[in-house]
């Protein structure tokens, strides 16, 4: 940003990007950041500890990343259903979303992916979500099988000082691509506001 010269800027991240996000703006403060959106996010903290006894047994995150090593390809193949909640009954699944879900797994390195895993499950971001400090925007799906509001944005809304929550009914993790016109629409309205 500072190279870029960016001023006044909106930062919106999806799902481990609103950690990003988070971990940004608690290193370097807010002076070229003015508002901040998480979609779907995995935030302030995923991964069962002591200190967050609710949280995903860490098992369930070693599988993902056996199944990675693996087969990355079948993972993604996988991976996209419950993604867009295409595994619902009465979901429709659509083909070219399932096929640009895997085209972009499969277009990023394997060393990073595996290493994201721990990125979004184990790294606690509850001190970054408190030094948020600009109007935040957590957007997220109530059927959202990766990412469950319950233990992610709801949490974290509570830990940043000037959030606000809209929950989507029956959106899923991939709430960007099923509600397009909805998150868009939600997007322009933050900033402008």
């Amino acid at each position: 940003m500072n190279t870029l010269d960016l001023e006044n800027a909106t930062l919106v991240g999806h799902s481990i990007g609103g950690g990003e996000i988070a971990r940004y703006v608690s290193r370097h403060g807010t002076a070229r950041v003015a508002k901040a959106v998480l979609i779907a996010a995995p935030v302030p903290l995923m991964a069962r500890t002591e200190t967050n006894p609710a949280g995903v047994p860490l098992e369930i995150f070693d599988g993902i990343r056996e199944a990675l090593a693996e087969n990355r390809s079948q993972f993604f193949k996988d991976l996209a259903m419950p993604f867009y909640g295409f595994n619902r009954p009465q979901a429709a699944p659509s083909q070219s979303v399932i096929d640009a879900f895997w085209a972009q797994g499969m277009s990023g390195g394997i060393l990073a992916q595996y290493a994201c895993v721990r990125e979004f499950s184990e790294v606690d971001f509850t001190e970054d979500m408190k030094q948020l400090g600009v109007p935040t925007l957590l957007l997220h799906g109530d059927d959202d099988q990766n990412v469950p509001v319950e233990m992610s944005s709801r949490p974290a809304a509570a830990l940043i000082a000037n959030a606000a929550l809209k929950v989507y009914a029956g959106a899923s993790h991939g709430l960007i691509a099923t509600h397009a016109s909805q998150v868009n629409e939600d997007l322009l309205a933050f900033i402008d506001a």
